[in-house]
């Protein structure tokens, strides 16, 4: 039986199908409204711009500027020289291969790192050693380096190099470590992949040792989306990271790149990979160099209001404020401890219902079944990062994030606690 309807019983049916398309609509943009993101990628008008034009102009590989991005970069942390590349991992690999360490040589590493750390290390011919953790600081101490030394299975050893992480954004001890090693600064590498912004003493990251290694991911607090830099201020081994990662020819791309007047001919003496930033990623890059003050300050605003809202919740410990220098902020690790009535992982899910994501950084190099093999250990083990790695969960933090969402986030971390 077939029901005929009215035109007005049409347009009636019409009119409450569109109303709840709208309410289903409104629905979804509050619930997106209210939602938190762990991370959201800034890219400032002028980056865009800015790589419109790379685009519109045909020249995208590494060109001018790549080189004008070096420039402006070294000069922002008191380098003398800068070499872009393509991500912070490659920067690490180089660096460590400029430094020509005989072949097999220990580098001492951060046992709570990010794993491509310790890839790089092994990619450059080397092994790591895996150096304990302040369960305050989640960063080497002189104590915990010592340890590493003293207490391992083939006696005290004499390590070529270390590799430092200033973990979250907050400067470390870089001499106390180094002399807690034997080793003096040339022989250690700063891992700068949170240190944009970092000072210490007074000093900006990027001179301080024999060479620092910066990382641009869609994190960082200067964000591209991928590449990285080699800060140091050795020309020779600024010269050397730059042949390495041309694949360990002689001459650079921008020498032979068919324009008139440029040469095809080069040779290779060295080993290498192929690492080079592209002048579309320059470009963004640069832009972003000039807002890096002003973003900076929001993410120290930020992790103000962080503090200030928790610091009531005792059960959630924040991050060490450090006395010798400036912290970048670019991660808010909470401790989440027994006492807080949830685990690290309940506390995210229940979060994540919420709509606000979370992340951890990191898990323990020595808890991934590859690095049980490939990286050595102090016979003691690592118990300072096994006492934290439980216990680690970052918040969002970044220039977007709105002191209101700020809010969100501790009232809900305050109404989670038991």
């Amino acid at each position: 039986m077939t029901v005929q309807l009215t035109t007005e019983q049409v347009e009636q049916a019409q009119a409450e199908q569109t109303q709840a398309e709208q309410t289903e609509q409104a629905e979804q943009t509050e619930q997106a409204e209210q939602a938190v993101p762990f991370t959201r990628t800034e890219i400032c008008p002028e980056a865009r711009v800015a790589a419109l034009r790379v685009l519109a102009s045909g020249r995208v590989a590494t060109g001018a500027q790549a080189a004008m991005f070096e420039r402006e970069f070294a000069a922002r942390v008191k380098a003398r020289h800068a070499v872009a590349v393509s991500s912070g991992t490659a920067a690490i690999e180089l660096a460590l291969r400029a430094m020509r360490l005989p072949p097999g040589g220990i580098v001492l590493v951060p046992a709570v790192t990010f794993c491509g750390v310790a890839q790089a290390v092994l990619h450059a011919g080397l092994r790591p050693l895996l150096v304990d953790v302040d369960p305050v600081t989640a960063m080497p101490s002189p104590a915990t380096v010592a340890a590493a030394l003293q207490g391992h299975a083939h006696g005290r050893i004499r390590p070529a190099a270390m590799l430092m992480l200033h973990f979250g954004g907050a400067p470390a001890p870089l001499p106390e470590l180094a002399a807690a090693a034997g080793l003096p600064l040339y022989r250690v590498i700063e891992d700068a992949a949170h240190g944009p912004g970092t000072t210490i003493h007074g000093r900006a990251v990027g001179a301080l040792s024999r060479a620092a290694c910066f990382s641009f991911s869609s994190a960082s607090n200067l964000p591209i989306g991928e590449g990285g830099m080699v800060t140091c201020d050795d020309g020779e081994l600024a010269a050397r990271v730059r042949r390495a990662g041309r694949n360990g020819m002689s001459a650079d791309v921008r020498q032979r790149d068919g324009t008139a007047g440029s040469a095809w001919h080069f040779t290779v003496e060295d080993g290498g990979l192929k690492a080079n930033m592209s002048d579309l990623e320059a470009a963004i890059g640069r832009a972003q160099l000039r807002r890096l003050p002003g973003w900076q300050r929001l993410r120290e605003q930020l992790a103000a209001a962080y503090t200030l809202r928790l610091h009531d919740v005792g059960t959630l410990l924040p991050p060490s404020i450090p006395t010798g220098g400036r912290h970048a902020w670019n991660l808010y690790v909470l401790q989440v401890t027994e006492r807080y009535g949830r685990s690290r992982d309940e506390l995210a899910a229940a979060l994540a219902e919420r709509g606000i994501g979370t992340a951890v950084h990191y898990v323990p190099l020595h808890r991934l079944g590859y690095f049980r093999h490939a990286a050595l250990r102090p016979i003691s083990g690592l118990p300072g990062a096994d006492q934290l790695f439980p216990r680690l969960l970052s918040l969002p933090l970044y220039p977007g994030l709105t002191e209101n969402r700020v809010d969100r986030i501790c009232t809900e971390l305050h109404r989670l606690a038991r």
